[in-house]
């Protein structure tokens, strides 16, 4: 089921959601641009790309309505890759309409309306605030009823928004640590007492305890008598042991950095003989 346009109550689908033909969400409905000859709505705008600051223009002809906003058969990234066309004095002429049907894939003469074939055939739009649109794009006499930005009609008074930032945080890698163990040699020097033999002469004089063993030999010879002498010596071995263990983990610290982007704000503003009350209420 495709949109009624036969309605002159364009202003409900101004702030509607607009979604892509995977059912994708795209932005809102910011603008309706209609049709000078039948004066039915030819393309919507929807704000796309990053805080909504692009406006991207979409045709109107196949929309379809869902439970929760508007229905176009075209990708996402098609309707944010439309072209940039100009329009000046709120019309879009038939160069821009031409290029945005030709990226659409769609032919000049496919659409319903067939505005853009005459040579004076341009589009106009109505948007939020604006009042009732006449025929052949030219506005009419205001009713006193205008369009608020949630779609259905208003009385006198206007809404006014602005933007705001909505920013948050989102995790990426900085960087990454490695925990590495290497081998690195030291002279060490250790202390380590050790035993040696040496040879002492003693005398003893001959006493009836010894006088045998003393005389047991001829009176007079040449005689050698040798004693092996002992000694320690450092030994060294070496034992790997365990002293410490090193473990790599992490820890989370909070810093504070600042975000600077640009908001856009409505402002109201009256003309005429009227008395300012805003802040008195």
């Amino acid at each position: 089921m495709t949109i009624d346009t036969n309605t002159n109550d364009y202003g409900r689908y101004i702030g509607q959601t607009l979604y892509s033909s995977d059912d994708e969400k795209v932005g809102k409905i910011g603008q309706v641009f209609l049709d000078d000859d039948t004066d039915r709505p030819e393309f919507f705008t929807v704000n796309t790309g990053l805080f909504g600051m692009n406006e991207s223009f979409v045709p109107a002809s196949e929309a379809e309505p869902t439970s929760d906003g508007v229905r176009v058969p075209f990708t996402k990234d098609q309707i944010k890759d439309a072209p940039n066309v100009d329009v000046e004095s709120g019309h879009l002429d038939q160069s821009g309409e031409r290029s945005l049907y030709e990226h659409y894939g769609m032919t000049y003469s496919e659409r319903s309306s067939d505005s853009g074939l005459p040579a004076d055939s341009a589009g106009t739009y109505t948007g939020a605030g604006t009042g009732a649109v006449g025929a052949a794009g030219t506005s009419g006499t205001s009713t006193g009823e205008g369009h608020d930005t949630s779609g259905p009609n208003t009385d006198e008074a206007m809404t006014r928004s602005e933007e705001r930032l909505d920013v948050g945080t989102t995790t990426q890698e900085a960087g990454r640590a490695r925990l590495r163990k290497y081998v690195t040699t030291e002279q060490e020097t250790v202390t380590v007492p050790v035993k040696k033999e040496r040879a002492v002469l003693e005398t003893e004089p001959i006493t009836g305890d010894n006088r045998d063993e003393a005389l047991s030999g001829p009176a007079i010879s040449e005689e050698e008598h040798e004693v092996v002498l002992q000694e320690e010596r450092p030994v060294v071995g070496k034992t790997a042991e365990p002293v410490e263990r090193v473990r790599l983990g992490t820890e989370t610290v909070t810093e504070e950095e600042t975000v600077t982007e640009e908001v856009r704000k409505e402002h109201i503003e009256s003309e005429g003989d009227v008395d300012d009350r805003r802040g008195t209420l």
